[in-house]
């Protein structure tokens, strides 16, 4: 029998978190093959209509998707997407084909958007279809067994072929993203278990049965050599526990925070220079939830860092600025090429030490010439068993999240309006992290459809005194029992409209401030579920207002475990 409702933290067999006994599961869904443009439209070489061959067609039709996006525009995109292309041409094609400029992808792009149109247009009956289609993947191949639990799989659809963006200004985008085969993958599942089947006339790269990793599917990407995996859904047992494993690794910091802290300032006093820098690199990773910053390639990924990795070019020092003294200006860019700057008042010692990093180097020097990462998570492993950088920046979330709650939070505040605050103290945690995101291209239009509402109600709550005033100048002059109630209808009437306004501007506030920070993300990976959890339980709000269903579903262990006097 296949049961998934048991928790798994009262199961003995989940301590040490890591084996499984049995996987079974039906493999990936690959993506569907290409389909070849119609005859009627055409690609234009030189002002000349041309036919390409399936496979430059395909690689086209990448770049004929993408025409309306500014990536378009850029010559690195077009420069990668231009020399790959080439390699699917056929010998005649690339000696036609030589100036990207010369190309017409018009036709192509027009096709495109009335396909997806028609998609918007579809009959109900047609919209059905597909669903039904859907789910009957998923049913097929959304969910494996593990251990006799059936378990759902996040990710079980192949990624199809197209055009590698990046983030930021990625030296590959535009490279050609392959389209992943049977041949390139590698499937894990128990060897007692019925193996997925590859497609008819295909075979899988290897089949193992590793009991130690948690994927089910894995294979390399050609962009970055990068590897992929099908994983469990969030939602699963194994996963929770990861997460559950997670934030106990946190709360274990906790306890141990102030003599690490201590340590490392008495490390600022060293006679060695290493240990001077890695103690202040460990304050910064304390103080600012920096990441580590992971060694690379030359010339392989964009030109983002972190703390072990900053340039002598990425800070400057103030000795006294705006009134604070010791000030370091940080600008560089992080993971995902999102900028980090950051202005902070820092002690004297930190300062100091860092006017000495500084002396006799070039701007692109590095800062902590004696650390790097391998160094630092040695050392923090030496100050606590599984501890990581971020496991700091976890840790300094939390406890943000934590303080910000209790001091936001009041007890006489509607609920709109204790909403508001936690999304204040999340927000806190994401500056903090550096969640960053550009503005929503529609946000300036929605912020306009809801201040039109906010006045639309404004008007209605007018009218609604003034019906008010009016009936009670009429019970006034009757006294009659008619009248009576109708001062009470007209007394409901305005307090709904006051809620209703309220909502509004409370809702027009939190999208004002959230505009530029992105708060999906600290919710997630570094905020313990169960400061949200108990803080909803204290106050009477419905979970259902943080977590919507597929959080609540990848939080579900914490939903269960947090009672309302819940202490990270």
């Amino acid at each position: 029998q296949i049961c998934s409702c048991d928790p798994w933290w009262e199961e003995e067999r989940y301590t040490d978190g890591s084996k499984w006994r049995f996987l079974e599961h039906k493999g990936p869904v690959f993506a569907p093959p290409y389909e070849p443009l119609p005859d009627k439209v055409k690609f234009y070489y030189d002002g000349k209509p041309m036919k390409l061959s399936a496979p430059a067609e395909e690689v086209a039709t990448f770049f004929a998707k993408m025409l309306d996006h500014e990536y378009t525009t850029k010559d690195i995109f077009r420069k990668n997407f231009f020399k790959d292309w080439r390699k699917e041409m056929t010998s005649e094609e690339k000696s036609k084909i030589t100036d990207l400029n010369k190309c017409n992808f018009a036709e192509m792009n027009e096709y495109f958007k009335a396909q997806s149109e028609a998609r918007k247009q579809m009959s109900k009956e047609e919209k059905q279809k597909i669903k039904e289609e859907n789910e009957r993947l998923l049913q097929e191949y959304g969910f494996c067994i593990m251990d006799n639990h059936k378990e759902r799989i996040g990710n079980f659809r192949i990624e199809p072929p197209g055009l590698f963006r990046g983030r930021g200004d990625h030296p590959k985008m535009g490279m050609l993203k392959r389209r992943i085969r049977p041949e390139d993958i590698i499937i894990n599942c128990s060897k007692d278990s019925k193996q997925p089947k590859p497609p008819p006339g295909t075979k899988w790269k290897e089949v193992r049965h590793d009991n130690k990793v948690t994927w089910l599917a894995s294979w390399t990407e050609n962009i970055q050599g990068s590897i992929k995996y099908i994983m469990l859904n969030p939602s699963s047992r194994i996963k929770g526990e990861k997460d559950w494993q997670k934030y106990e690794t946190a709360r274990r910091l906790k306890k141990c925070v102030d003599h690490i802290r201590t340590q490392y300032r008495d490390d600022w006093k060293s006679k060695e220079m290493r240990i001077r820098q890695r103690a202040v690199a460990l304050y910064f990773i304390d103080k600012l939830a920096l990441r580590a910053g992971n060694e690379k390639e030359e010339g392989e990924t964009a030109d983002t860092v972190g703390c072990c990795s900053l340039r002598v070019e990425h800070i400057k020092l103030y000795p006294k600025m705006d009134d604070q003294e010791y000030v370091v200006e940080f600008d560089f860019l992080g993971k995902d090429s999102i900028r980090y700057y950051n202005k902070i008042p820092v002690e004297k010692r930190v300062f100091k030490n860092l006017q000495l990093f500084l002396e006799n180097k070039q701007p692109e020097d590095d800062l902590f010439d004696r650390l790097n990462t391998s160094i630092l998570n040695k050392h923090l492993q030496e100050l606590m068993d599984g501890l990581t950088a971020k496991v700091f920046r976890t840790y300094n979330a939390s406890i943000t999240l934590q303080q910000q709650l209790k001091e936001l939070t009041c007890p006489d505040d509607s609920i709109p309006a204790k909403i508001l605050s936690y999304n204040r103290a999340n927000r806190a945690v994401a500056i903090l992290c550096n969640h960053q995101r550009a503005p929503p291209k529609t946000f300036e239009k929605s912020m306009q459809n809801l201040q039109t509402k906010i006045d639309e109600k404004q008007n209605q709550l007018s009218a609604a005194r003034k019906q008010l005033k009016a009936a009670k100048a009429e019970h006034k002059a009757s006294h009659d029992d008619k009248s009576k109630k109708a001062v009470e209808v007209k007394r409901k009437a305005v307090h709904r409209i006051e809620e209703q306004l309220m909502k509004l501007q409370v809702q027009a506030t939190d999208r004002e401030e959230n505009k530029q920070i992105a708060l999906g993300t600290s919710k997630l990976n570094y905020l313990d579920p169960r400061i949200s959890v108990a803080w909803c339980k204290k106050w009477g709000i419905p979970i259902e207002k943080i977590y919507n269903k597929t959080q609540r579903e990848k939080f579900a262990w914490a939903i269960d475990m947090a009672e309302k006097d819940y202490e990270f």
